[in-house]
């Protein structure tokens, strides 16, 4: 059975002691269309998402994951690094704004100082440590040292020769770093924070590595990597990137260091020069990373050991700059709709919406028609639906009536909101569904094609930007029996009520 991709972020069995392993996500704002704070964790609740990690510490963001048990990774941007690395006083006034004024409400669980500093902005290098130890100290002071682990993100080139695994080994021009971050994250219990991405180690290695070893699919035992000194057999890449962290940290004598991949994933588009980057991939790979981690898979050398895993990310980021593929790492795009359906059968139990259990937001049956007008006014303007499908000669104009267009302007806003609780209700008028309202050409968002593919057409995205003229476009019905509708394109100030 195929699961919405939306199903990804599951409780699993015990690594060791209490911890729990899952499968988290990574929450990017580089988008021309940035939900709100409460949108996101509406949607974040509604597909139980319990992990995420955030590349900055939003106030807005922090204030919207509060109460929700959501456990969140906050981050120091790299632009604050050598600050707060020269500074203890900085450090402290970071995490009394960003950490202190929020805990206990906020579930933090880690702060991630920096992102791939070493391969990215090598001049902080030398306060990396610094930044992490001064940060430490200031939850120290606070008694939030043992709920808050304090970790920096690494790239996996940080590795050479990864594979064997075996005989890899850290960069070691950055020794005068790596020993002592690694003897602080020993000495406070914190683990390594790794980016794996098995799709640049594919895209790089000139045709060495296939396609198949690098998306988790099956492989004959003659096509298996084999560790010669070690005899460990390596059916993916992944494994082989975190086995060879495994022995980097050995070889500088740190043998009792978790790993957390904090970030790994596959692009749904690419331009011509990465012909890999596609829709079946990248289902490909996310799903069966997804399995590998909830099944307690392990790694060849840790079997049993379960490496929690951030996928990148929940949204495209359309306003990232370089080639097509950076902007096309989500899950979905900013207004909820899957780029793909994972495949995750077998995969446990999930806690979202399946293909089988298809929901929509209609209009109630006898219901005011003045209220359903009043309703789809709001859901076209201020809920910011995209109800241009419903103007003349669009495929959702017929049948034109307030209800039909009401439908279609609901059910557009609750899925949009990841058919989050209490957002199909506008006012009593509304209410849920199991039956598909799409007719004819007039296909719903939620609802499967033929070919059971989500709809995913951008005539059913949301926009904010209805009218050149920046105010709200009203619909309204003129006649007695509902029949004729026409559209102003005048501002719209009546909208004092939320019609939720």
């Amino acid at each position: 059975m195929a699961i919405f991709l939306m199903l990804l972020l599951l409780l699993v069995s015990t690594v060791s002691g209490d911890e729990k392993a899952f499968v988290g996500v990574n929450i990017g704002t580089d988008l021309s269309d940035v939900p709100s704070p409460t949108q996101v964790v509406a949607f974040l609740k509604s597909q139980n998402v319990r992990h995420v990690r955030l590349y900055d510490a939003d106030r807005a963001m922090l204030l919207a994951l509060a109460n929700t048990g959501i456990q969140v990774i906050v981050s120091v941007p790299n632009e604050l690094l050598l600050g707060i690395g020269q500074s203890n006083a900085s450090a402290a006034n970071w995490v009394a704004r960003n950490v202190i004024a929020h805990v206990p409400a906020t579930n933090i669980t880690a702060i991630a100082v920096g992102s791939e500093v070493l391969t990215t902005l090598p001049n902080a290098a030398p306060v990396l440590v610094s930044a992490l130890k001064f940060i430490h100290s200031a939850l120290v002071a606070s008694n939030l040292d043992s709920q808050i682990k304090v970790s920096t993100p690494h790239s996996s080139s940080i590795i050479l020769d990864s594979f064997p695994p075996s005989q890899a080994f850290f960069n070691r021009s950055w020794d005068p770093v790596m020993v002592p971050l690694l003897q602080f994250l020993q000495s406070t219990r914190s683990y390594l924070m790794l980016n794996v991405y098995p799709y640049y180690d594919y895209m790089q290695s000139d045709g060495v590595i296939p396609l198949d070893y690098a998306l988790f699919r099956s492989l004959p035992p003659n096509k298996e990597a084999v560790d010669a000194n070690t005899l460990l057999h390596y059916t993916n890449v992944f494994d082989a990137i975190v086995d060879a962290a495994y022995f980097s940290m050995s070889y500088l004598n740190i043998t009792n260091v978790p790993i957390v991949v904090t970030e790994s994933g596959w692009p749904s588009k690419g331009d011509s020069s990465e012909p890999d980057a596609t829709v079946e991939n990248a289902n490909t790979y996310n799903s069966n990373l997804i399995k590998h981690v909830i099944n307690n898979t392990g790694t060849p050398k840790h079997p049993g050991i379960v490496v929690s895993t951030y996928i990148y990310e929940l949204y495209n980021e359309d306003l990232r700059p370089g080639p097509a593929s950076e902007q096309n790492w989500g899950l979905f795009d900013a207004n909820g709709v899957p780029v793909y359906t994972l495949h995750l059968t077998g995969a446990g139990t999930v806690f979202a919406n399946d293909t089988t259990n298809q929901t929509f937001c209609v209009a109630k049956v006898g219901a005011d028609p003045n209220m359903l007008q009043a309703a789809l006014d709001w859901a076209c303007g201020p809920g910011k639906v995209n109800c241009s499908p419903l103007l003349q000669g669009q495929p959702c104009y017929e049948p034109n009536n307030v209800v039909s267009h009401s439908t279609y302007a609901f059910n557009a806003y609750f899925q949009r909101m990841g058919k989050s609780i209490g957002t199909c209700d506008f006012k009593g008028v509304a209410t849920i569904s199991s039956t598909d309202p799409s007719h004819g050409s007039c296909v719903f968002l939620g609802s499967f094609r033929k070919n059971g593919t989500i709809t995913n057409d951008t005539s059913l995205v949301p926009s904010s930007n209805n009218t050149s003229s920046g105010c709200t476009p009203q619909y309204f019905y003129v006649s007695d029996s509902l029949t004729t509708s026409v559209i102003i394109g005048a501002c719209v100030f009546l909208f004092t009520a939320v019609f939720l």
